[in-house]
């Protein structure tokens, strides 16, 4: 078994928050070797570690020599660098397997100090692929709460008026993106989640990939709700999006919706173990480029689309909200544990779109869908 370094804080970096579940700001160093787990990490933060993952050694820095390394005017950083290096020769490191993001300067320092390092991308993801009950527990409270906000901002459409011309009133005063998200936001506090950014986006925004949204709406646009919270218990994501219309809805509107929900319903009863992403993506593509509309498997090579199905079917989810397994133009084969999105979308260009998106846990025979939210255009 390889041995495995890791060097990070848990609220930036999924690697070590998966092998340390809980939130520490401060960067610290994790250890594999033999089979054996250890970090290096200050008295600030011991306790809460061992209670959390009481099989992983705890060294302090004191063990290492960082008192006398300070006491003796050696700068803080090149004295913690000098304290990792002794750390891993005592622990016997010598070779290791290091996530993409492992800071070049510590780097530097122990190949320059005897340690051969490797840089294993894929590896450190597929460690994270197969969900644990604990995460599966996040991704299903982070789920409800996506969608007890999405009931707000629905109620919220529900209860608006038609202004004269044509924006929607609530309250008195024009119905914007900027107020539906204020009281979704209420929601994912008192849920217990995280949502720094999340798409309202109307009309021709809703064509424009991760456009945010802004401004009045006006009835019989679509608005591409686009929601990925995250709970702040174990810092797991989930993804949802639906697309609304109040008042009448066009035929452009209506046939993207129709297509987009037969879609959904086709790759998710297609999703289970050992099937390939890219044959998901393939099974929509072929569904839109029958009824016209150009897709990411079928636009000749170069072509830039921004109309149509111009985004992948979905990807993984967890620790990042965008994670393996990959369903897209290359996919991954599906494994039990997988957490997934599936999500197709058709749109045109300075008009608007429709995206239709829930998530799946891959199960051993099939895959549970972990959504459970209505699909109606009418809010």
């Amino acid at each position: 078994m390889a041995d495995v370094l890791i060097h990070a804080d848990t609220s930036r970096s999924p690697a070590m928050r998966h092998e340390v579940p809980l939130s520490i700001p401060d960067p610290f160093l994790y250890v594999e070797h033999d089979g054996r787990r250890s970090v290096v990490i200050t008295a600030f933060e011991r306790e809460r570690v061992a209670a959390v993952a009481p099989d992983i050694d705890l060294l302090p820095p004191e063990q290492f020599g960082i008192d006398e390394l300070l006491r003796g005017g050696t700068p803080p950083v090149e004295a913690t660098l000098e304290v990792y290096t002794r750390a891993l020769r005592e622990i016997g490191v010598t070779e290791a397997a290091v996530p993409p993001q492992f800071p070049v300067e510590l780097a530097d320092h122990l190949r320059a100090n005897g340690v051969t390092l490797r840089v294993e991308r894929e590896m450190f993801e597929d460690r994270r692929r197969r969900k644990n009950a604990t995460e599966v527990a996040g991704l299903r409270r982070a789920q409800r709460a996506c969608e007890e906000a999405l009931d707000v901002a629905r109620a919220m459409m529900r209860d608006s008026q038609h202004g004269a011309d044509g924006v929607l009133q609530h309250g008195g005063e024009p119905l914007t993106c900027e107020r539906i998200k204020v009281e979704m936001q209420q929601v994912f506090v008192e849920r217990g989640t995280v949502a720094d950014e999340f798409i309202v986006a109307h009309g021709a925004q809703g064509a424009v990939g991760h456009d945010m949204g802004s401004g009045p709406i006006s009835a019989g646009e679509a608005v591409v709700f686009d929601l990925w919270p995250r709970d702040t218990e174990t810092a797991v994501y989930t993804d949802m999006t639906r697309t609304y219309v109040v008042g009448d809805v066009p035929d452009e509107i209506r046939e993207y919706h129709c297509l987009c929900k037969e879609a959904l319903d086709r790759t998710t009863a297609a999703a289970k173990p050992g099937v390939n992403g890219r044959a998901l993506m393939q099974i929509a593509c072929d569904l839109f480029a029958e009824h016209g509309y150009p897709t990411q498997l079928t636009k000749k090579p170069g072509e830039v689309l921004d109309s149509g199905f111009f985004h992948g079917l979905g990807h993984g989810v967890g620790l990042e909200v965008h994670e393996r397994p990959r369903l897209s133009v290359v996919g991954d084969d599906l494994v039990p544990g997988d957490v997934i999105t599936l999500e197709p979308g058709l749109y045109r260009a300075g008009y608007g779109g429709v995206r239709l998106e829930d998530i799946l846990l891959v199960t051993d025979n099939g895959a549970e869908v972990v959504t459970q939210y209505p699909y109606d255009l009418a809010p």
